[in-house]
C-alpha cells in the first residue's frame, strides 16, 4: 500500500557540523576518475514536457542512466569508484578477487568494474533474481552464486565468503565496522550530480524545486542528500525518497524512530530496491536530510515504465529505474496522497528532477510490461 512520510530536516548548519564529511561529495574526484576510462560521456538530460502538462507542474526534468559505461544503470558510477579507490591505497602487481553481493545492477557494475581493472569478481545474487540478471553478470566475466534466500543473507553470504577465501568485499551498504567501502560507492555515485553543474546544478541556487530519489539500502538517495547539503545548504531543492511498499526498510525505520528492517512480503517487481535494511550509514543521511519518504506499489513503477515507453520510445527505464518517476505519478495522481502533494508544495510552478536508474535489465519482463494488453 502506498505511503508517505513527513520529514522534519536539520537545518544546513546542523546538518554539515554533524557530518563533516559532506564536503568529500563535490563530485569532483569522482568525476575526474570517470573520465578517465574509455567509456564514459556524461548521461543525457531530458525535459519531460508533456509529463509536465499532465502531472501540472512547470517541468520535469530526467538524466537518463539507462546507457552509463554499456551496463545500464547508474551503479558503475559507485562500484568503479570504489574499486579504483581500494587499489590505490592497496597497491598490487597481481591479480585479486572482489566480491559483493546484488539484488541486479550493483553485481553487475562490480563485475565490469573488476573486468575492466583487471581484477576478478564473485557475485552473490537472492534466490528470487530472474535470470538476465545473472546472464548479465556472468557476461562481465565474473562468477555467480546463488544465496538460497533473501538480500540481506546474500549480503551476509558475501561477507562470510570474503573472511573465509581472503576474498575483497565491495558492498554498498554499511553496518558497524563497514563503512569506507560504501563511502567511496557513495561518491562515485556523486559524478552524476556534478554533471548537472553546467544545467540544473549552477553556483548558488538549483533550478528545482523537487528531486525523487529511488531507494533499496539507500545509498544512493544517501549520496545525494550530502551532495545537496554541502552545495546549496538551506537553499536546497527538497528530496523524497521512494522506495516499493514491499521493501520498505526506509519508511519503516522512520516509523520506528530507528533503523530497522521491512517486516513486508519483498514480493516486488522493482528488483533493485528489494533490500529489506537500510545501511546503516545512509539511514542516519535520510532519517536528518529527507524532505520526505515514500512507498508505492509496483503498479505504479510499471505504468510509469509503460508510459514513458509509448510516450517517448527513446527513453527505456526497468522496473526500478522508473521509480522516480513513479513515485511522482503516485503522488500526482493517487487521491492518498493528495496531503503529501500538498505538504511538499508541488504546483504549476514546480520543477522536478527523477532519474531513470537502470535500463532494460530484464527483457522478458520488460515486454511483458510494455507490451499492449490483449
Amino acid at each position: 500500500m502506498d505511503a508517505f512520510i513527513a520529514n522534519t530536516t536539520l537545518r544546513a548548519d546542523d546538518f554539515l557540523a554533524r557530518f563533516p564529511y559532506a564536503s568529500s561529495f563535490t563530485g569532483e574526484q569522482s568525476l575526474a576518475f570517470h573520465q578517465t576510462l574509455p567509456a564514459y560521456k556524461a548521461s543525457p538530460l531530458h525535459s519531460l514536457q508533456s509529463w509536465a502538462i499532465r502531472l501540472g507542474v512547470s517541468q520535469i526534468y530526467l538524466k537518463d542512466e539507462a546507457q552509463r559505461f554499456g551496463i545500464q544503470a547508474f551503479k558503475s558510477l559507485g562500484a568503479s569508484y570504489a574499486l579504483h579507490q581500494w587499489l590505490t591505497q592497496n597497491p598490487t602487481t597481481g591479480q585479486v578477487t572482489f566480491c559483493t553481493a546484488t539484488d541486479g545492477n550493483h553485481g553487475r557494475a562490480v563485475a565490469w568494474a573488476a573486468r575492466i581493472l583487471g581484477h576478478r569478481a564473485v557475485v552473490f545474487v537472492p534466490q528470487q533474481t530472474v535470470q538476465a540478471r545473472i546472464d548479465n553478470i556472468a557476461a562481465q566475466g565474473a562468477k555467480e552464486s546463488v544465496v538460497a534466500g533473501d538480500y540481506d543473507l546474500a549480503v551476509q553470504t558475501a561477507q562470510q565468503a570474503a573472511q573465509t577465501n581472503g576474498w575483497h568485499l565491495i558492498q554498498d551498504t554499511a553496518w558497524e565496522g563497514y563503512a569506507q567501502i560504501p563511502t567511496w560507492i557513495m561518491q562515485g555515485y556523486c559524478t552524476h550530480f556534478k554533471e548537472l553543474e553546467n544545467t540544473l546544478h549552477p553556483v548558488g541556487k538549483p533550478t528545482i524545486d523537487l528531486v525523487l530519489l529511488q531507494a533499496g539500502v539507500g545509498s544512493w538517495a544517501a549520496a545525494a542528500i550530502l551532495y545537496y547539503f554541502q552545495r546549496y545548504g538551506d537553499n536546497r531543492p527538497k528530496i523524497v525518497v521512494v522506495q516499493s511498499s514491499e521493501a520498505d526498510g526506509l519508511l519503516a525505520s522512520a516509523k520506528q524512530g530507528q533503523l530497522t528492517s521491512s517486516t513486508q512480503s519483498g514480493q516486488t517487481q522493482m528488483a533493485g530496491l528489494n533490500c529489506p535494511t537500510p545501511s546503516t550509514l545512509a539511514w542516519e543521511l535520510i532519517s536528518d536530510g529527507a524532505d520526505g519518504l515514500l512507498a508505492i506499489s509496483d503498479d505504479w513503477a510499471l505504468e510509469a515504465m509503460r508510459q514513458l515507453y509509448h510516450q517517448t520510445p527513446s527513453l527505456v527505464a526497468g522496473e526500478s529505474g522508473a521509480a522516480g518517476l513513479a513515485g511522482l505519478l503516485a503522488l500526482s495522481q493517487a487521491p492518498h496522497l493528495a496531503e503529501a502533494h500538498q505538504w511538499l508544495g508541488l504546483n504549476p510552478q514546480s520543477r522536478v528532477l527523477v532519474f531513470n536508474t537502470e535500463g532494460n535489465t530484464d527483457p522478458a519482463n520488460f515486454e511483458r510490461v510494455v507490451s499492449p494488453k490483449p
